[in-house]
């Protein structure tokens, strides 16, 4: 007997039940569990935006304390109306503090910051120094409230990225769960500080993994959820900046000033990047040649930074209230542009002094000056056709802190997300894309990338760029009890001429040596003891070497695209 057909809608009613039941028992099992993932996830956001939250607490208690305001918020201001010695005093003492901190948890007496958490995902699995971290974190916090002039956004993201690091060895889990955890953390720092939950989860994404991988993506908005869930129990609902009054485009023929811009912003970002990459090396070169003890490195940059802040307090700190003032008008030409000039001498001797902190804060503020000069020049030109000036420094504050990120998507959703007008997203858009593009082309394309590339690590041109440093020579190498192990005479000959690599190396290193033989193998030896010949350990067969390439290439392609 034919059994009865079953009807179309209790087909799909018993494959939507079976589907939905495989992707559970997926969820649940496959890898760590993508649900007991989420978990951690949620877990490491609420940690990081706690600690981002306690650590701007902690800048504004130590400032009240040593400024003696009440108001941080209008710290510049009541700076201004202090004795000018206690202004010089203060930073002297807080450079003191930070160069003894840098010089007992660090060897190279630098404060770590968003670029170390940036080659932590790329080389290390999602994983930083610890001992170093807290250091860096330390020096951040004295920097910023003693008159350091740089930002406290940089430092929250690197505190939470040593939460990820913590969770990581702790769960002990692999490369792309730990990357993935240090996006989360992240991700969740920068939305409690800012309130921007989207931007966080973008800013993670595009700057610190650099890719957009969907499996990345949920638990990254659940930790960036979490992050500004943190923030809105302890400040409220509220954006950053208040612009008063609406701001709109007068004709859509005034894009093209902003296509100026973005140009300027640009180059702007330029300027500011290559001042404070100069400042350090030149801080550098005359410590080196004067004898001056690291130590005492940051307190000198708090002398300056204090002879300045007599004249122009407005230095102090993130500067989010000349920022303000920027953004809605209340400065005039000559002081947007003389606080602009200020801003970025005071932010590189900050940088240079190896003193605390990050640039986001100071990009902003740079980037609303530079905005705000521009938009009074072009609304006095162009009148009929204009808006407000104050709509141009909006924009220009994008532009500029885009440029110096690398980050176009992210900070665009942050400016909107701070002034809460998503009324001229054209605006900051078309300045945003220009400056980014100008700015990628004379840098490696930010800031952090452009650090590690004067560190030698080339993060700036992809993995293709980079991955050979993953490996050591003694991973890949063939020892000479392999069963294909390379010759012992022709390895001896070779020693002899000068070709070969020490066991303490990385491919990236070995491989000029291997082209340069023209053989398809290099002896790996180890140095010998007193005068003595290098000892073989094994060779390097350039196939090995490029199958591992390989397999790493693939398995970052998997990654970025599952």
């Amino acid at each position: 007997m034919d059994e009865r057909p079953t009807s179309p809608i209790r087909q799909g009613i018993t494959d939507t039940v079976t589907a939905c039941r495989r992707g559970w028992d997926t969820l649940c099992t496959s890898g760590m569990g993508q649900v007991r993932f989420w978990f951690i996830a949620l877990a490491v956001g609420i940690a990081s935006g706690l600690a981002a939250i306690a650590f701007r607490f902690g800048i504004d208690w130590l400032q009240s304390t040593l400024y003696g305001t009440d108001d941080v918020a209008a710290l510049h201001s009541f700076a201004a109306g202090l004795d000018w010695w206690w202004l010089i005093i203060i930073p002297v003492v807080g450079g003191l503090v930070v160069g003894l901190i840098l010089y007992r948890t660090t060897s190279d007496q630098r404060v770590h910051s968003v670029s170390d958490v940036i080659e932590g995902a790329a080389l290390y699995d999602g994983r930083l120094k610890v001992k170093r971290g807290v250091g860096s974190a330390l020096a951040s916090l004295i920097t910023l409230s003693s008159g350091g002039s740089t930002g406290r956004e940089g430092p929250v993201v690197h505190i939470a990225a040593l939460i990820a690091t913590g969770v990581n060895n702790w769960l002990k889990v692999d490369g792309i769960t730990g990357r993935d955890l240090l996006g989360c953390a992240v991700a969740a720092a920068v939305s409690a500080s800012f309130n921007a939950p989207i931007a966080g989860a973008l800013f993670a994404l595009e700057v610190v993994l650099r890719h957009f991988a969907l499996h990345a993506f949920a638990p990254i908005v659940i930790a960036s959820v979490a992050g500004t869930v943190i923030s809105r129990m302890a400040f409220g609902d509220v954006t950053e900046f208040y612009i008063p009054g609406q701001n709109a485009l007068a004709f859509y023929v005034e894009l093209p000033a902003y296509m100026l811009l973005g140009l300027l912003c640009g180059l702007v970002a330029v300027i500011f990047m290559r001042t404070l990459f100069w400042t350090d090396r030149a801080a550098t070169h005359y410590q080196q040649r004067i004898g001056l003890h690291p130590v005492l490195r940051p307190a000198v940059a708090g002398l300056l930074l204090g002879l300045i802040a007599v004249v122009f307090p407005h230095i102090i700190g993130v500067g989010y209230e000349t920022t303000s003032d920027a953004l809605t008008g209340r400065l005039l030409f000559h002081e947007a542009v003389v606080f602009t000039i200020v801003k970025v001498i005071a932010v590189a001797i900050t940088f240079g002094g190896r003193m605390g902190g990050g640039v986001f804060s100071p990009s902003l503020m740079v980037g609303a000056m530079t905005g705000l000069a521009f938009g009074i020049v072009a609304t006095a030109i162009f009148p009929d056709v204009s808006g407000s000036a104050a709509l141009y420094a909006l924009a220009g504050m994008g532009g500029v802190a885009a440029a110096v990120l690398g980050a176009p998507i992210s900070t665009t959703l942050i400016v909107f997300e701070l002034t809460g007008d998503w009324q001229t997203g054209l605006a900051v858009m078309v300045t945003v894309s220009l400056s980014s593009a100008v700015a990628a082309r004379i840098v490696d394309r930010s800031f952090f990338l452009t650090q590690l590339e004067q560190r030698g690590v080339h993060l700036a041109a992809g993995p293709q760029a980079y991955l050979l440093s993953t490996f050591q020579v003694t991973s890949v190498m063939r020892s000479m009890d392999h069963p294909k192990a390379a010759d012992a005479e022709a390895c001896a000959r070779l020693i002899n001429e000068g070709t070969y690599v020490a066991e303490g190396k990385t491919l990236d290193q070995a491989m000029p040596i291997l082209e340069a033989s023209n053989s398809n193998f290099i002896p790996v030896v180890r140095a010998g003891t007193g005068d003595g010949p290098p000892e073989l350990r094994g060779a390097l067969f350039q196939v090995d070497a490029l199958r591992a390439f390989n397999r790493a290439l693939a398995a970052t392609a998997e990654e970025e695209h599952r």
